[in-house]
């Protein structure tokens, strides 16, 4: 159907999915709702279907969500307007009441093609416009409503959904715990052996520490070793560490820290670390359920806690005199080496996420 053809004024409920899925899910629409109209990228627009008919907007986009998992939102359109601000802002002032009970309410705009305004001109003009005619706040973060325009070319939707259809990565009651990876030194065994299998592991193991943004790795052979398999071990974790940096480079808001890698013998380290908290990940130690709080506390009350993984081989006895924890992470279970280091950094993840939560519910 050529888009000069469409009655975009019918379509009652805006649906998001997955890019270029957008027919697929047209097709199971059409199967789960028989009498509705949909149409996938609207003016070629990816990701969007537009669906309409008999059923209230609400009652439709309900009925979507609950039997339809390929879709991602699906949104009841409440007006219908041209793409004009002030157009747009007439529509919103016809739905203030619908919101007059909210705590809070924010306004998000989904701008696809050319206008003589941006998505932000949107937000702050509606947003206004609410404001001056109830007494509610605007909370960015997490709003009890959302006011959505979606617009789409010469065609704007608006309507009001819950804030939890826009879920946040971060909200009350989770606790950033990147910055305590900053405080752990990860002393970490090399993989040797075979050249090629050596320098894969070391390049998981690089990536391991670069996803978590650990303070420092800090590679530790004992005794004498084959400089070709320190080589190839040493040369998959530089490789890993940087793909991974990269990757959060272009994708992060922030900008990451890139960790640090070191050598130096296992034994050497324990006895100029010995007044450092020592965290040894073995078999032999406590499950991480009955220690993980005494963990939490030992990270976030010093400045570096060194976690020591074991390779081939684990760590020595010996050592274990000079740890400040034992701590075996699935009990029965063996972790592979290129797991070990994540393992443990998801274990203090928890820990101190419980431990932080714990805390503030004490204050």
């Amino acid at each position: 159907m050529s888009s000069n053809n469409i009655d975009f004024s019918k379509f009652s409920v805006v649906v998001k999915t997955l890019r270029g899925y957008e027919d697929v899910v047209v097709q199971i629409l059409k199967e789960t709702f028989p009498e509705i109209e949909a149409i996938a990228k609207p003016l070629n627009y990816s990701g969007i279907i537009l669906v309409g008919g008999e059923m209230p907007a609400e009652d439709l986009a309900r009925e979507i969500k609950l039997k339809v998992p390929e879709v991602e939102r699906a949104l009841p359109v409440k007006y219908y307007v041209p793409a004009e601000i002030n157009a747009i802002v007439d529509a919103a002032k016809n739905i203030v009441g619908e919101i007059a009970d909210a705590r809070s309410f924010a306004v998000n705009t989904v701008r696809r093609g050319r206008h003589d305004f941006t998505s932000i001109d949107v937000n702050v003009r509606v947003g206004a416009a609410i404001k001056d005619s109830l007494d509610i706040p605007v909370n960015l973060d997490f709003p009890d409503k959302i006011i959505f325009v979606e617009i789409i070319g010469s065609h704007a939707y608006l309507g009001i959904v819950d804030g939890s259809e826009f879920p946040k990565k971060m909200r009350p009651g989770k606790f950033q715990v990147r910055e305590y990876f900053r405080k752990v030194s990860i002393v970490q065994m090399p993989y040797l052996g075979n050249l090629e299998v050596s320098r894969e592991m070391g390049v998981r193991i690089g990536r391991e520490a670069q996803t978590f943004e650990v303070g420092e790795l800090v590679i530790a052979p004992i005794g004498a070793v084959r400089a070709d398999e320190l080589n190839a071990f040493l040369k998959g974790v530089f490789e890993g560490v940087e793909s991974r940096y990269q990757i959060q480079a272009r994708s992060y808001a922030h900008k990451p820290y890139k960790t640090e890698v070191y050598v130096q013998n296992l034994y050497e380290l324990v006895r100029e670390r010995a007044k450092e908290p020592i965290i040894v990940f073995e078999p032999e130690g406590e499950p991480i359920s009955s220690v993980s709080e005494k963990l939490a506390e030992l990270v976030i009350k010093n400045e570096r806690t060194n976690f020591l993984i074991g390779s081939r081989e684990g760590i020595p006895l010996g050592i274990f005199r000079f740890a400040s924890l034992i701590i075996d992470l699935c009990p029965g279970v063996t972790i592979a080496t290129d797991l070990a280091a994540a393992s443990a950094l998801i274990a203090l993840a928890f820990a101190v996420h419980q431990k932080l939560g714990s805390s503030s519910g004490e204050q």
